[in-house]
């Protein structure tokens, strides 16, 4: 495979920075924080306000790599879109893409990856190359791909059958029923639901396998009735029926990314601080907000009113197990937490988030060890155990979600030093500005 061009882009914080030392907080952390907007929602709006007839206004949108990679493919895709601040007005191309011919290059954006082809499959003619960074082209989407061909789209592969780079042919999508499994990726089936809407015969997607994170479905299928599109359900999304229909325009604010906002929780409760994050929503859909739950099991106070509060325990309550399958996202989070509890935490259910931005399973399990805890990798979670730490030098392997929990770690007891931090800029840009302020 060829060197890509990074997936770093002008909204990307620590820009030239290949290492940062994280130094222990020694005290708790305190203080109240506004974190930005869902990577996950903002692109999702993002396509849906192109896709859909008239003009919209996004506010709240995260402004991060991958948004950043999303907002450039719609303009070179003939998406007249204006961003001021972190509002975006997008004028609607009704499904059918104005420029017939690019070159997209996405990023690191799995997200983008995955929604953005069925989109470009249903419109109306049009041949595009949709590449991405080494990350994102090492990460099959092959099942999706295949379920889209079945519905009538078209992919020319270039280098590895069912990975980026590819080229779409479009010709519109037909419908008919598209077989798909839900366990490797919940965001599979939210680019089939995303998609079925511009396709000229209702379609109708069945679950082989239940979802790996339904939550993430019930988030797609929200967003996509604010534009105006609905569906029949049955089950835990077992069968979609979707009928032919068009997008419409609408205003929306963005909610906050609930998982960069666990680490800032987490960090409370392993120094017995006290922390509030202004706009998280504890009824969010996001699966992040089911986190608070496992913050409450290891003796957390949580309060609701302005925000989310979280005040951390004497000492993390251990010995206990947790399935984070409905939030596997977090999982990295409870893993820097559970080293300072006062007993082992086992984490399950977690196998499909091996197949992520890297291993991560593995990759956490190394760090953790590198720092001197105890850690046991399972085939589908980790067990961890109470140790003493120790500080060290860890690399991020280009994974948002690894830095900001190594970070954790490193502000909780003994320090760390990261490599390549800026990796955060793909979710959470002003991560390591909003841990100063604690």
């Amino acid at each position: 495979m060829t060197q890509k061009q990074s997936s770093r882009s002008p909204w990307a914080a620590l820009q030239g920075v290949t290492e940062l030392a994280v130094k222990p907080f020694g005290k708790p952390a305190v203080g109240t924080l506004t974190v930005p907007g869902s990577k996950s929602l903002t692109n999702r709006a993002l396509l849906l306000a192109a896709v859909a007839k008239g003009t919209s206004k996004i506010s709240g949108i995260l402004k991060s790599d991958d948004t950043y990679w999303c907002i450039d493919a719609l303009k070179k895709l003939g998406v007249v879109i204006d961003v001021e601040g972190d509002a975006v007005t997008i004028e609607g191309i009704h499904g059918n893409f104005l420029h017939k011919e690019a070159s997209l290059f996405l990023g690191s954006a799995g997200t983008l990856a995955r929604f953005l082809p069925g989109l470009l499959a249903a419109s109306e003619g049009g041949t595009w190359h949709v590449d991405g960074s080494d990350q994102l082209c090492a990460r099959p989407v092959a099942d999706m791909l295949d379920a889209f061909e079945s519905l009538g789209a078209k992919f020319t592969y270039h280098e590895q059958e069912g990975c980026l780079p590819f080229t779409v042919k479009a010709n519109g999508l037909q419908g008919g029923d598209v077989e798909i499994s839900g366990a490797l990726s919940s965001q599979f089936i939210s680019a089939l639901m995303m998609a079925a809407p511009l396709a000229k015969a209702p379609v109708t997607i069945r679950l082989t396998e239940a979802p790996a994170q339904p939550d993430y479905l019930k988030i797609t299928q929200e967003m996509m009735a604010d534009f105006g599109v609905s569906m029949e359900v049955e089950g835990d999304f077992d069968v979609i029926h979707i009928q032919p229909q068009t997008y419409q325009a609408c205003d929306m604010k963005v909610e906050a990314d609930t998982l960069a906002a666990c680490n800032f929780f987490g960090l409370a409760a392993v120094t017995g601080g006290e922390v509030t994050i202004t706009n998280f929503k504890a009824d969010s859909l996001q699966p992040g907000a089911q986190f608070l739950t496992v913050l409450q099991q290891v003796g957390c106070e949580i309060t609701t009113g302005n925000g989310v509060t979280v005040k951390g325990p004497a000492t993390v309550q251990g010995n206990q197990t947790f399935d984070m399958g409905n939030m596997a996202e977090a999982t990295l989070t409870l893993a820097a937490m559970a080293p300072f509890a006062d007993g082992p935490i086992e984490i399950t259910n977690v196998a499909h988030i091996r197949h992520h931005e890297c291993d991560r399973l593995s990759v956490m399990a190394a760090a953790l060890q590198d720092s001197g805890f105890q850690t046991e990798e399972r085939s589908d979670g980790l067990k961890i155990y109470p140790s003493n730490p120790r500080p060290a030098t860890l690399d991020t392997h280009d994974d948002h979600r690894v830095a900001m929990a190594l970070a954790v770690l490193g502000a909780a007891k003994k320090g760390v030093i990261l490599k390549d931090p800026g990796c955060v800029s793909k979710t959470c840009p002003l991560f390591f500005e909003l841990l100063k302020k604690l």
